[in-house]
């Protein structure tokens, strides 16, 4: 099961975060700190699994952003790799490139984005075309 999701720049500001489990304010910044210490001071020559308390930390570096991924014992970390591969590539998809700035900017969408992917800490979806859908339809309705 996935415990939570985290977008983060290279200078280890977070841009994004969803928490599939329940995790106190206070306790989800020192999570978040650690976690990002943990994977940001890594090497491109590292393996993009990392124990980490009592899960795993499954993350992937695109330029100046950092995706990761906090995944119980149980969870296939390639499976957790590959959707974040995909969640990128669906961002590309919708924003044409994905850049920083449009996170920041339309987190709502991003939002949309992974509730479609993930659901509950489960991933629920895949295909691009079904994850798009909901947003396409927004955009409709806005221009309207």
């Amino acid at each position: 099961m996935i415990k939570f999701f985290l977008m983060v720049n290279k200078q280890g500001q977070t841009r994004l975060s969803k928490y599939f489990e329940h995790v106190e304010i206070h306790k989800r910044t020192s999570l978040e700190a650690d976690v990002i210490k943990s994977c940001l001071s890594r090497t491109k020559d590292e393996c993009s699994f990392v124990e980490y308390k009592d899960f795993k930390l499954v993350y992937r570096q695109y330029a100046a952003l950092f995706i990761v991924i906090g995944v119980d014992e149980a969870e296939n970390e390639l499976a957790v790799y590959e959707l974040v591969h995909n969640f990128v590539e669906v961002l590309d998809k919708y924003f044409s490139r994905v850049v920083t700035s449009q996170i920041m900017f339309n987190l709502d969408k991003v939002h949309i984005i992974l509730d479609e992917m993930i659901l509950n800490g489960r991933i629920v979806e895949t295909n691009k075309s079904r994850i798009l859908a909901p947003l396409l339809v927004l955009d409709k309705m806005s221009e309207s």
